[in-house]
């Protein structure tokens, strides 16, 4: 195969890659707190034998998608009137207890069990500043939450929901649609800004993000093409060749 058309290919593999993470950021356009994932692409080159001579270069460039990332921009905070949401504005991360050990969370859409435990949408108990399930009792109807994340009764305060963060956000590792596996170190977040009755919906933006799709299908098409292209020219020159009298 001509090195263009690998060339060609190698841009190709990495749109299909493109459409998969593109598609999941449209389908989590309504999913609150979820963050939009992105590609980070570079360039190799190939050094051909018979390089330096008086043929020319023979490098080559090559497409490759070396990770991907997530944009950790703030969503939009959106008002639903339910009192076991609760929304960050600014840096931070809820803490949940799951199965698999602690996981972050900017999804604050919580529920609370029949005993009191207030959990967030798997059923996973939301933990306070010291690393304990938040309890509210049955009988407690009436809460508020400060924007430190202090939860006051009648009967005074009952504790604060922990809300804290990492160095790098980039070492999170997604796990499904809205939880995050810290693999470094988290601290806690001194001064947090918590918005009761809210929720951050997700940062991705439908426009951007289908007009994306819409220029990935086109420079795949343009690169089908070239290949094709490429196929033809080749398979020409050897008709050509082969069609020659031999003397």
């Amino acid at each position: 195969m001509d090195s263009t058309a690998y060339i060609a290919l190698s841009r190709i593999d990495v749109l299909k890659r493109s459409l998969d993470i593109t598609a999941n950021n449209l389908a989590n356009e309504n999913t609150d707190g979820f963050k939009t994932s992105r590609q980070l692409f570079s360039q190799f080159l190939a050094h051909q034998k018979g390089a330096g001579q008086i043929s020319g270069d023979k490098d080559q460039a090559y497409t490759e998608d070396k990770a991907t990332f997530r944009d950790y921009d703030q969503g939009p905070l959106k008002t639903t009137g339910n009192s076991t949401d609760v929304a960050i504005n600014g840096e931070g991360y809820f803490s949940v207890r799951t199965t698999q050990g602690v996981r972050l969370t900017r999804n604050g859409q919580f529920t609370r069990r029949l005993d009191g435990t207030l959990t967030d949408g798997s059923g996973n108990p939301v933990l306070d500043r010291n690393g304990r399930n938040i309890v509210l009792r049955p009988e407690i109807a009436d809460f508020s939450i400060a924007k430190d994340g202090t939860i006051s009764t009648p009967d005074g305060a009952l504790g604060s929901i922990g809300i804290v963060s990492v160095q790098n956000q980039q070492t999170l590792q997604a796990e499904g649609q809205y939880l995050m596996k810290p693999t470094t170190q988290t601290r806690p977040v001194t001064s947090p800004e918590l918005h009761q009755g809210m929720l951050e919906g997700s940062n991705v933006n439908a426009v951007s993000e289908t007009t994306h799709l819409i220029q990935i299908q086109r420079d795949y098409d343009l690169n089908f093409q070239l290949i094709q292209t490429e196929a033809t020219r080749t398979q020409s020159a050897i008709d050509k060749i082969t069609a020659e009298p031999t003397t």
